[in-house]
């Protein structure tokens, strides 16, 4: 059977023939104005759909699950428990995701005409969800700002072929190009995934993966850039204030949860917070990693980049049933990169004028393979770029060359 060819993005900047790039003003004079206007209530509303959701799944919990391990491993009873939990575990996880992309509009300021009220009720949901509000609200606006720079981008910024432990002449002398040769391309590609989704937010807020390559004084880091230090070099100090805000918010979350812990036991909390939360992690990387990543989507270095290239270079994905339930933060990312103070739910419209503007051009770009599949693909194909200048793209270490060691194996 035939493979069917991947998806691949309608612009080449390297084509000679590449159209010319219309201007944000020229895209904004497409989209309707009212797609533009912020509602106090239909937002809130939003927030009470979500936690009326999030409270009817621990409502059902409750009522048919027990915290308690069954007294016998081997037995049905287990077996019910595990499943139980796992499903109580995801469908919060994926509402929470939820609370997670509402609270993402305040800091973007669509929540509201108030950016008062966008922050008061911003904080309270990310902080909640153990999220730095004011910290990341500060590094996620410089990821719109330079969107798909190699130098002065923000989360997801490509690593280099020499960074990842490739030589001059793409010998695997270290770090991931040698774990990759020793563990083959399926298991890297779950490696991939697994560090993504898993253990990648948590490290990003530490200042440990997935930064951008300079501090806010545009200076290249000389240590780690984390999301809890006022002084930390993400941030200017006029903004220190706020990091000490977030931080002790994050502070006193983390000495409830200890609280409930001693009270009630580590395994209850994590059962019915920690797996929950660990799943938010998941889809917010997953989004965030999936929209901005494909090998046919360019990066640019600082000398090739601009605003609109690095805007038009997000991808709209479908992800079914959790559009509903995320906002459609994926489906409409194209939109909410262009136009980030957008309220969420007009998104649909714009991204349908959007569309109707650049598709014609060739510019609009829209992968409708399933999230799933693209997100093996992309965990397989998009582990590097040669350099930080010019227009790069994604390189994947399965197309590097084994070493002469294991060729002899």
């Amino acid at each position: 059977q035939k493979e069917e060819k991947a998806w691949q993005s309608p612009y080449n900047p390297l084509d000679p023939k590449a159209p010319k790039l219309p201007t944000k003003g020229e895209i904004k004079a497409v989209i309707p104005k009212e797609c533009f206007h912020r509602s106090y209530v239909h937002s809130l509303y939003f927030v009470a759909r979500d936690s009326v959701m999030a409270a009817g799944l621990v409502w059902a919990a409750h009522t048919f699950l027990s915290t308690e391990l069954p007294s016998e491993i081997a037995s049905l009873d287990t077996l019910g428990w595990l499943v139980g939990w796992n499903l109580y575990a995801f469908w919060q996880g994926c509402v929470l995701t939820g609370h997670w992309v509402l609270a993402h509009e305040c800091g973007h300021g669509a929540f509201s005409p108030s950016q008062t009220f966008n922050d008061i009720c911003g904080y309270i949901m990310h902080q909640a969800l153990l999220v730095p509000y004011y910290g990341w609200q500060f590094t996620h606006a410089k990821h719109h700002r330079r969107t798909n720079n190699l130098i002065e981008g923000e989360s997801h910024v490509p690593s280099t072929g020499t960074e990842n432990g490739l030589g001059p002449n793409n010998e695997r002398e270290s770090f991931y190009a040698v774990m990759h040769e020793a563990m083959g391309d399926g298991a890297f590609a779950v490696f991939q995934i697994f560090t993504h989704l898993v253990v990648g937010w948590p490290l990003y807020l530490l200042g440990m993966a997935s930064t951008g390559r300079n501090g806010h004084d545009g200076k290249p880091l000389q240590e780690f850039a984390d999301h809890y230090r006022p002084g930390s070099p993400m941030f200017p100090p006029k903004y220190r204030a706020k990091i000490f805000a977030s931080t002790t918010g994050i502070a006193a979350v983390l000495g409830l949860l200890l609280k409930l812990s001693i009270d009630y036991g580590f395994l209850t909390v994590f059962l019915w917070y920690g797996a929950p939360y660990m799943w938010t992690n998941a889809w917010l990387v997953l989004y965030t990693w999936l929209q901005h990543s494909d090998p046919s989507v360019p990066q640019y270095g600082a000398d090739e980049w601009t605003w609109v290239k690095g805007a038009l270079s997000t991808i709209d994905r479908p992800y079914g049933i959790f559009d509903f339930f995320h906002h459609k933060i994926g489906s409409t990312h194209v939109a909410h990169h262009l136009f980030h103070e957008m309220p969420f739910y007009r998104a649909d419209e714009a991204t349908a004028a959007i569309k109707a503007y650049l598709e014609p051009m060739g510019l609009y770009n829209y992968d409708p393979t399933p999230w799933y599949l693209a997100m093996w693909r992309i965990a397989k194909t998009c582990h590097y770029v040669e350099d930080t200048k010019g227009i790069q793209y994604y390189k994947s270490l399965e197309d590097i060359p084994l070493s002469d060691k294991s060729k002899r194996a």
